[in-house]
């Protein structure tokens, strides 16, 4: 097992050199979903909640929030995203919603942070647009799925 790299030899804290790292096309994807009541899950999918889209807003707001991970996670390195992909899909049968977040950069590390915050704001935006009819909602399996480019490589979950 590799060794905690956020800390120093004297086992402080500290922001990753990544200066001389080489700079490839990184990728990373995350997953989560959100569990809720079927007549939620309806409401969101007829467009009629009062707040407005509810997909739509949720898929802008995890947007947003790969752009903000550096300010979130104290150790995380501001990145320049070249793409952010968010995808809703509604599971009727589950009454869920699944949360798929591809996020990309051309830098010297990876991206997988920005890809998870992304999910987790993207999910926690539907909760609060929809806690007043259904507050009993969960967010759950929220996890990496695949990650490529750097000196790790390819990585993705079976």
């Amino acid at each position: 097992m590799s060794k905690l790299t956020h800390f120093n030899a004297e086992g402080e804290a500290h922001m990753v050199d990544v200066g001389e790292k080489t700079a490839t096309h990184r990728v990373a994807v995350a997953e989560g979903h959100i569990r809720m009541e079927p007549a939620t899950l309806a409401l969101i999918l007829s467009g009629e909640h009062k707040k407005g889209d509810v997909l739509g807003i949720a898929r802008v707001a995890a947007i947003m929030a790969s752009k903000r991970t550096a300010d979130l996670i104290p150790l995380c390195h501001p990145l320049m995203l070249t793409r952010v992909d968010v995808d809703f899909d509604c599971d009727e049968t589950d009454s869920r919603v699944l949360c798929v977040v591809s996020v990309e950069t051309r830098g010297q590390t990876g991206v997988e942070m920005e890809a998870l915050t992304a999910v987790q704001v993207g999910l926690l935006t539907i909760y609060d647009m929809c806690k007043a009819v259904d507050r009993g909602m969960t967010i759950g399996d929220v996890r990496l799925r695949e990650k490529k480019g750097g000196k790790s490589g390819h990585w993705k979950r079976i």
